[in-house]
């Protein structure tokens, strides 16, 4: 966790923004350049510094003495000063008093600041990773867990620690490794619900579910995942997907696997990807079932790509093929992005993409470096200490093994996507932007939507996804889940702690507060409720739609990174489909 953040939603986050952390640098350096502009305030700070640490240094005189004096600064709640010795150990306590005292000092050196908010909220960030790095616990002779943990194993502990720094340098860019990801496997405990690719384009393949059920709904179900992580994470592992979820309630699942762009796509926009996505992958469902309308599920930016897609048919009088649509995690109305919004401005924006246009694309690891370090404590200090310090293996985590399995961005698309989204917020200006000639005006979506947000979510706020219901015309049912961005989409029944909230209606012009005030908390998951809405948009129960037969099963090629040969419709044999295969 990052505070109250968890590790995956942080790198996540990274991966769709864009953002280049290095802008923090130039932040912290215009906080100095301002205080010291006032010496009165730098002598206030200073000054209050200086009486803080003469306070420490009496505390540690009666420690000496056998006293205990309340201390200056508490390290409560600390999961790096977890470990008793860190309190008992008078010398101990009194370095994590002097520690803490010097943060909040830095702390306030940053918020005293006459800066823009923009930059103080970067200014936070570098001053908090520059301060992560200084704690006490990241040195291995003063920590008290990684002195046990040698003398209880007889050193080698020490040694485990130091071969796993070794191979790290060598092979894991000099960075801890923060999951053990040797025990998943793409098609057998992760994306392991069983289909075929049943199409596939230069920028996606398709895959179709097999039914589990006698009878499936007469309109199939297309997954609209987000182009930037791979499509697992709606499939991520048997018990734990949201695939295998709708499959088992008669839902015939259809889903789209995103390609890793390399240079060769360069130029692809937010244009190509309406094209040879969710329009290319409708147009493939419909053929392969011959229904007249389909219902879409969609998580994150999957969502927005999605309700630009219904705004889009709408505006080409085709809004009959798609009946209604799931956005999970979705913003459409960029205004308040979350803590990403702040990396992404005119200057952050430019820079990105002088790096895109070097190599036709952004590659995702060339920021996770900058990243972890902005985020330290939790993203690298805290592998140091267990991996190298301690010899201790790393967890393994589905979540996180999907998370390190990023794709790249072309440059066109991602720049158009930053500049459209987060820097002018295009998207909910009708007639703002335009896909493919076609002006997008979210007022013409009239499909009913389900619409979730997550009460923990930093990267998509809940209050942020709410406003899609005031931007759409059609009926929105909105429900916020208990879970962050991430999490919130592997959310199976069976979880005590799960909740979720809903209401009996969204209005127009009410706020999100307003709705949150008026709704009702379910114990369970948010899956059970969708499902008895989607039961409803899914139609009549017919028998299972018979598929062709193309001989590649699921996952497919794009999810391992591999290029294949087109598949079109016509290259492909019939066959009958087979429930509960």
């Amino acid at each position: 966790m990052i505070g109250s953040v968890p590790i995956e939603e942080f790198s996540y986050g990274l991966d769709i923004s864009g953002a280049d952390p290095a802008a923090l640098n130039d932040a912290l350096k215009a906080v100095t350049a301002d205080v010291m502009t006032d010496p009165m305030r730098m002598g206030t700070i200073m000054s209050g510094m200086m009486f803080a640490e003469q306070a420490v240094a009496m505390n540690a005189l009666r420690r000496l003495q056998g006293d205990t004096p309340e201390p200056v600064a508490s390290a409560k709640g600390d999961k790096r000063f977890s470990d008793p010795a860190w309190t008992s150990n008078p010398f101990l306590l009194t370095m994590v008093e002097e520690y803490l005292v010097r943060r909040e000092y830095a702390s306030q050196l940053v918020e005293s600041s006459r800066l823009p908010e923009a930059t103080k909220r970067k200014a936070r960030f570098a001053m908090n990773m520059m301060m992560d790095s200084l704690s006490p616990s990241n040195l291995p002779w003063l920590n008290p867990s990684v002195i046990k943990e040698a003398v209880d194993t007889g050193g080698n502990s020490l040694f485990t620690g130091m071969s796993a720094m070794l191979d790290d340098m060598k092979n894991n860019g000099g960075y801890p490794k923060q999951v053990d990801t040797s025990s998943f496997k793409l098609g057998e405990n992760m994306a392991a619900t069983k289909g075929e690719v049943v199409f596939r384009n230069e920028l996606i393949e398709l895959i179709a579910y097999y039914p589990q059920t006698d009878t499936v709904h007469e309109r199939p179900l297309l997954m609209s995942p987000p182009w930037i992580n791979k499509f697992y994470i709606m499939d991520l592992a048997p018990g734990r997907s949201y695939v295998e979820w709708a499959v088992k309630h008669g839902h015939q699942t259809f889903m789209i696997s995103y390609r890793n762009p390399d240079e060769s796509m360069r130029d692809y926009t937010m244009d190509t990807y309406l094209e040879k996505g969710p329009i290319a992958a409708l147009d493939a469902v419909q053929r392969l079932t011959g229904a007249e309308s389909v219902n879409i599920a969609a998580l994150c930016l999957g969502g927005t790509m999605a309700t630009l897609l219904l705004a889009y048919l709408a505006k080409k009088g085709e809004s009959h093929r798609v009946h209604s649509l799931t956005t999970t995690n979705t913003i459409v109305d960029f205004a308040e992005p979350g803590d990403l919004g702040v990396f992404t401005d005119e200057a952050s924006i430019s820079k990105l993409e002088k790096k895109m246009n070097e190599k036709g694309f952004l590659e995702s690891s060339e920021m996770a470096g900058t990243f972890n370090w902005m985020r330290a404590n939790d993203l690298i200090w805290s592998y140091v200490i267990s991996n190298w310090y301690m010899g201790k293996k790393p967890p393994a985590f589905d979540i996180l093994a999907w998370n390190g399995d990023s794709t790249r961005m072309p440059a066109a698309m991602h720049s158009q996507y930053l500049r459209s989204c987060y820097l002018h917020n295009l998207l909910v200006v009708p007639n703002a932007f335009v896909l493919n000639g076609v002006p997008i005006d979210l007022g013409k979506v009239e499909q009913p939507m389900y619409v979730l947000g997550a009460e923990a979510d930093h990267i998509a706020p809940w209050r942020t996804t709410y406003a899609t219901s005031q931007y759409v015309s059609g009926e929105v049912k909105y429900t916020r889940t208990n879970s962050g961005h991430v999490a919130g989409i592997c959310n199976p029944p069976g979880n005590a702690k799960a909740c979720y909230w809903t209401n009996d209606r969204t209005e127009h012009g009410e706020t999100a507060d307003a709705w949150l005030e008026r709704s009702t908390k379910h114990q369970g998951s948010w899956w059970e409720d969708w499902a008895a809405w989607a039961d409803v948009q899914g139609g009549a129960k017919r028998a299972p739609f018979e598929l062709p037969a193309s001989g590649e099963p699921a996952p497919g090629r794009y999810v391992r990174n591999e290029d294949a040969d087109p598949i079109d419709l016509t290259q492909t044999t019939e066959r009958e489909a087979v429930p509960h295969e």
